[in-house]
């Protein structure tokens, strides 16, 4: 059941944070209250705090596992922000987005800006030597870091889940994609047959982490950014860009709608166009509340996929449309509902703010 508003922490800077939860559980069920759910954050013109000053880390390693670094810079950007509309400030431990699959015993190689699974799984013989522990290295660094956050952000901001790849993303950074994409036609029942063991942990994680922060009165969030009562989830798979629809539906869709089904709402991260054959897929699964386009940089804009948006919610999907230019709100509110958005817009100032919220105000 959704978490009541009595049991959340509050946000100190942030009045009216339990209307902007209002406006984000009713995104699930695509109702409007009294306008769709718009978020926006720009720098405040002067620091409430300073900003941590980067360290002479040996390595990038060392800089995405410093603890205190990661609480340092959270708590700057949550003092140093202004948060409009129905935003609210977050933060979520973050060792890259295979760090699911490194509970089983992965490595990862870092880099300034992302992570790098070091994939362990080389023959189908060696599969049971892949084994989720809650003694694994990256799982007590995440638990740390939650723990750490969860310290530094009281009545600060909400701490959300890491970023979690279960499914095939997690059996393709086992294997990596194109050794994967062939061991779907030379070792079929190989991959059916480790699909439960990840579905497995992935139910005991998102459970563990989702009665963590509910017991520490936090609203449910992660790194897209929205921020409920209810416990959501981000079903992905990047590696069905290297799949046909068939094979995908075969192989990968009845598990991401399990996903949906271990959480109270669900909104799915699809990644790129090459990606889209998959949509109507999924927009069939009835436990998926949203979709998530993302269409990659060199792609357009939002804007330029307006018929994908349609589509969804055709479907009785919401969308999350991140990012959205100043320029492009004409386009949001004469082409797309109202119902069941959930949009952010860049802005720079204040101005820019109140103008996007009179507009979507006269949305409805």
């Amino acid at each position: 059941m959704p978490i009541g508003s009595d049991a959340i922490m509050p946000i100190d800077a942030i009045d009216d944070w339990q209307t902007r939860l209002d406006r984000q559980d009713a995104f699930w069920d695509r109702a409007v209250l009294d306008r769709p759910c718009v978020c926006m954050q720009y720098g405040r013109p002067e620091p409430v705090v300073s900003w941590p000053a980067p360290k002479a880390w040996p390595t990038h390693r060392d800089r995405w596992m410093d603890t205190e670094y990661l609480c340092a810079l959270f708590t700057a950007a949550a003092e140093n922000t202004v948060f409009r509309g129905d935003a609210l400030p977050t933060a979520w431990p973050n060792l890259g987005p295979e760090v699911f699959s490194a509970f089983f015993g992965m490595d990862l190689e870092y880099e300034e800006g992302t992570a790098y699974g070091i994939p362990n799984l080389r023959d189908w013989g060696d599969v049971d030597e892949l084994q989720f522990s809650e003694e694994n290295f990256y799982w007590k660094k995440i638990l740390e870091m939650t723990d750490a956050l969860l310290e530094a952000g009281k009545g600060r901001y909400y701490v959300g889940m890491t970023d979690i790849h279960p499914g095939g993303d997690c059996i393709a950074a086992f294997r990596d994609p194109e050794t994967l994409n062939t061991d779907l036609l030379l070792h079929p029942e190989a991959v059916r047959a480790l699909m439960p063991r990840v579905n497995e942990a992935f139910r005991f994680m998102f459970d563990f982490y989702a009665s963590k922060l509910a017991a520490a009165r936090q609203a449910c969030t992660t790194w897209p950014g929205i921020v409920s009562r209810r416990k959501w989830h981000v079903p992905s798979n990047d590696f069905s860009c290297m799949i046909s629809k068939a094979m995908f539906d075969e192989f990968f869709l009845e598990g991401i709608a399990e996903e949906c089904r271990m959480a109270e709402a669900a909104v799915y991260h699809l990644d790129g166009p090459d990606a889209l054959r998959h949509l109507d897929s999924l927009l069939s699964i009835p436990e998926l509340n949203a979709i998530q386009w993302v269409y990659g940089a060199g792609h357009g804009r939002a804007s330029d996929w307006t018929e994908v948006y349609r589509k969804c919610q055709a479907a009785g999907k919401g969308i999350q449309i991140l990012g959205l230019g100043m320029d492009e709100l004409d386009w949001l509110t004469t082409s797309l509902r109202p119902e069941g958005v959930w949009v952010s817009v860049a802005v720079a100032n204040e101005d820019d703010a109140d103008h996007v919220l009179q507009t979507v105000r006269r949305w409805t």
